[in-house]
């Protein structure tokens, strides 16, 4: 594992540590806590590395790795099956209730995507109409029942970064000519890896708990912004860009602070990931 690893009173499991934001968080974690993290995939280079346990959360039992790691936090940012991720955060619930530890659980702006005429905020009724939105809702309204002090859930707006699948998705769209889509009338707000990661240290770090809306502190629109982004690669190949409109009325999927705020340092605006693209 690279990285000097500081004596901690934490121990951290990041279910998920393959992936696109369990990866950049393990990679944040790893130099301050003792940090664990699983993957699902065959992959020669985590296996080899002691600090990384295979497991596939559709089949596994995941109490083989709770018992040898025993973490004081869980991070979970697992993709996949939806109903036995539902079952998973049945089972993880109860570890952290007879164990006393933190779950930080990356819920999403979806939770509020049958709401479309304001941005919403930590303490706003969750209400979906969307098979997403509505599954995070079921984990999150099961994590809510345990004591606050043991729970984090962590709401994100669209994730970008440069090794983002989305970022990775509209480039090779482009590259093979093909369309595309950006929705007008969505208004929104953004963030990126870098900043996500630094935020999660940070509630670490300081005990917090409760619900956390980590996005940009400003809205912006879905086509502008993606546009933005496309400019910012300067490509040769020109886009296509196909205009999808899913009302005649301007709509918002923004999930914005108002009481659990973070330092003006680890807050973040549009144009910052935008800045980072360019880099």
């Amino acid at each position: 594992m690279k990285g000097k690893v500081n004596e901690s009173k934490h121990t951290v499991l990041i279910l998920g540590a393959s992936g696109f934001l369990g990866g950049a968080i393990y990679k944040e974690l790893c130099s301050y806590f003792r940090t664990f993290g699983t993957f699902n995939r065959n992959n020669s280079a985590l296996e080899k590395n002691k600090h990384f346990f295979q497991y596939n959360f559709e089949e596994d039992d995941i109490y083989e790795i709770l018992d040898i790691v025993k973490p004081t936090i869980i991070v979970s940012a697992l993709r996949g099956d939806f109903s036995k991720q539902v079952l998973l955060h049945q089972h993880l619930a109860e570890y952290v209730l007879q164990n006393k530890i933190k779950l930080l659980f990356l819920s999403s702006a979806n939770v509020f995507d049958a709401y479309s005429k304001f941005p919403s905020y930590e303490f706003d009724k969750t209400y979906s109409t969307s098979i997403f939105g509505h599954f995070k809702i079921k984990i999150e309204n099961l994590l809510l029942r345990l004591p606050k002090k043991h729970v984090v859930i962590i709401r994100l707006p669209m994730v970008f970064g440069a090794q983002s699948p989305r970022i990775q998705e509209i480039l090779n769209l482009i590259k093979a000519k093909e369309p595309v889509e950006i929705f007008p009338n969505l208004i929104m707000n953004v963030t990126n890896d870098f900043k996500v990661t630094q935020q999660i240290h940070y509630i670490i770090n300081r005990n917090k708990s409760g619900i956390f809306h980590l996005g940009s502190q400003d809205l912006v629109h879905h086509d502008d912004f993606i546009k933005d982004i496309v400019a910012s690669y300067h490509l040769k190949e020109k886009p296509i860009f196909k205009l999808v409109y899913t009302t005649n009325d301007e709509r918002y999927l923004a999930v914005l602070p108002k009481f659990n705020k973070l330092p003006k340092h680890l807050q973040l605006e549009s144009d910052d990931i935008l800045t980072e693209l360019k880099l």
